[in-house]
């Protein structure tokens, strides 16, 4: 350990009711060190965390000892938890925009987590907020101090939350899934301003992740739990090379992760000048040159030529063009992967493709059909050709519905069939998404993540579509559930034979899925080819940073990479 000991768990146990979530989980914290949590969703590695700072629900019970700096969490007073709450303890949530409050501007809420715990004036407490966006790299912090949630980007949001965390400079820093769902360029800032933080300030860091290449780039320790229990823990480099237990050798053989080619190939690139293989063609580097084409093929599926779709801004807003001359095609039975950060343009370029959004220029054709001009019964017998996986399989299914109605559904709009057969169908889909016919009768809420992304999978296969539009299926499951359903798309590919628009933020996805990419970047396609040449071969200064920012499970490989990505920040 790198000091005294700070946080130590001894045989906590929590249930709720006759669950048992925790069982007897101890481990300890130095301070100055970053421990990372790992598990599976289940595995009870945040219901842990929660613990700690009494943000469980009254129905939990919790036993054992959390002992920080020698006193015991679980044996405070309501309010001495409260003052140890973002006073020595600060937390930093999953998901950004449900941890603020959204009708209150962002510098109003670090304003009160700071008069919270200190006795400073209103000004006094303006003028650490507006220092504390400046420490957390959030640009024009003076303006942002004014700005609601909405109106930041989820990297922007990330980095209020730290923030607000650390305030009051706190001596245990506890980070839920930080870089859950973000892009790899925002992601790497977030992991840069956690490192720098660390060494600024001497706070500890306790990481709970599901992802194995964040943990290789930050942490010092590694504690692995399953079934709400720890079974194995060492440092970080031990956890990687020489795992001793048969779960964590699981969990680390389920890591989707860039190739050694891929990884070897940027330091190439940033050695050399790169020429450009067959197929493989970078736009300029200035975002204003319009997207260059891939080789065309003879009888594409699909095919997008010089798109534009800008958003008209209310109330004098400026407009924003979220795609500008971009040109794609998706051959029969091909899978092309569309890379790029958030507000790239990847999921405008999906919505057009589907026909949920109408270009403002050029043209989407699915076969001889263009899909902007399409109306009527046309339209209906062109959405039978197209199937959708979103990003989020719970917001993509009707709460109130059953999974195997959600499932029936496109086939009772576009078939005249009996009811046993609609059934049948269902039956015959589940099963082909590795789900049992048995769960058709339950609601989205009853199933896990990862069934309920295979149950929109399915859905999206009812009507034996020729094209897949796929955005971000597997952002935010578990190393093993995207593993799995990484498998499943693959093997399904090869039974129904359709062809995948396939958007990802993860460039070891994209490289396990994709037969050609395409990069976007502030809605152009900057380089796109096929997916072995574009990964090891990248021509465009943003592949380059693209592929430096993405994790690897791998401590030494990663401390390279990240060198790599400072040169091209």
């Amino acid at each position: 350990m790198s000091g005294a000991g700070l946080l130590r768990l001894h045989d906590v146990k929590v249930s709720f009711g006759d669950v048992e979530a925790v069982r007897g989980v101890g481990y300890e914290v130095a301070a100055g060190e970053v421990v990372a949590v790992v598990g599976e969703s289940g595995s009870g590695k945040t219901v842990t965390a929660m613990s700690l700072l009494g943000l469980l629900p009254p129905t939990a019970r919790v036993t054992g000892r959390a002992e920080l700096a020698g006193r015991d969490l679980y044996a405070m007073t309501p309010a001495e938890l409260r003052a140890v709450r973002g006073g020595e303890v600060g937390m930093v949530f999953q998901e950004p925009m449900s941890a603020l409050n959204p009708v209150f501007t962002v510098g109003d809420q670090l304003v009160e987590a700071i008069r919270a715990h200190r006795d400073v004036t209103a000004a006094a407490a303006r003028d650490r907020a507006i220092e504390l966006l400046d420490l957390v790299g959030l640009p024009a912090p003076r303006e942002r101090f004014r700005a609601y949630p909405h109106e930041l980007s989820g990297g922007q949001l990330q980095r209020v939350v730290i923030a607000m965390a650390v305030a009051n400079e706190p001596k245990l820093l506890i980070a839920d899934e930080p870089t859950t769902a973000l892009d790899v360029t925002v992601q790497a800032e977030i992991l840069e301003l956690l490192r720098d933080l660390r060494s600024r300030l001497g706070t500890a860091i306790l990481l709970i992740t599901h992802d194995m290449g964040v943990v290789a780039d930050l942490a010092d320790r590694v504690v692995v739990m399953h079934d709400g229990r720890v079974v194995e823990q060492g440092s970080a480099a031990a956890i990687f090379t020489a795992p001793e237990q048969d779960y964590t050798r699981q969990l680390l053989g389920s890591v989707v992760s860039l190739s050694a080619t891929a990884t070897s190939g940027l330091e190439r690139a940033l050695s050399a000048d790169l020429s450009v293989g067959p197929g493989h063609v970078a736009a300029a580097e200035h975002p204003a040159v319009a997207s260059v084409p891939d080789v065309p093929a003879e009888a594409p599926l699909l095919r997008v030529a010089d798109l534009s779709v800008t958003y008209r801004g209310r109330f004098r807003a400026i407009a924003v063009r979220a795609a500008s001359g971009v040109n794609l095609h998706v051959e029969p039975g091909e899978v092309l992967g569309l890379v790029g950060e958030s507000g790239s343009g990847k999921s405008t370029v999906a919505r057009a493709v589907t026909g949920l959004l109408a270009p403002t220029g050029g043209s989407v054709h699915i076969g001889d059909t263009d899909v902007t001009r399409v109306r009527g019964r046309a339209a209906k017998a062109l959405r039978r050709r197209i199937g959708v996986v979103f990003q989020d399989p719970l917001s993509s299914l009707n709460p109130r519905t059953t999974v195997g109605e959600s499932v029936a559904t496109p086939v009772r709009l576009h078939c005249a069939v009996s009811s046993s057969e609609v059934d049948g169908r269902v039956a015959e889909l589940l099963d082909s998404v590795q789900l049992s016919p048995s769960l058709a009768g339950r609601y989205p809420h009853e199933l896990s993540g990862g069934q309920r992304q295979r149950a929109c999978i399915a859905r999206a296969l009812a009507l034996n579509p020729d094209l897949l539009v796929a955005d971000e299926p597997t952002s935010a499951l578990d190393v093993t559930i995207q593993a799995k359903v990484l498998d499943l798309l693959r093997d399904l590919r090869h039974e129904f034979g359709f062809a995948c628009l396939f958007i990802s933020h993860d460039l070891a996805v994209i490289e396990q899925l994709a037969d050609r990419v395409a990069v976007m970047h502030r809605g152009h396609v900057v380089e796109q080819g096929p997916t072995k040449d574009v990964l090891t071969a990248p021509a465009h200064a943003y592949t380059q940073r693209l592929l430096s920012a993405a994790p690897v499970a791998d401590p030494e490989a990663q401390r390279r990479r990240r060198e790599a990505w400072r040169q091209l920040r």
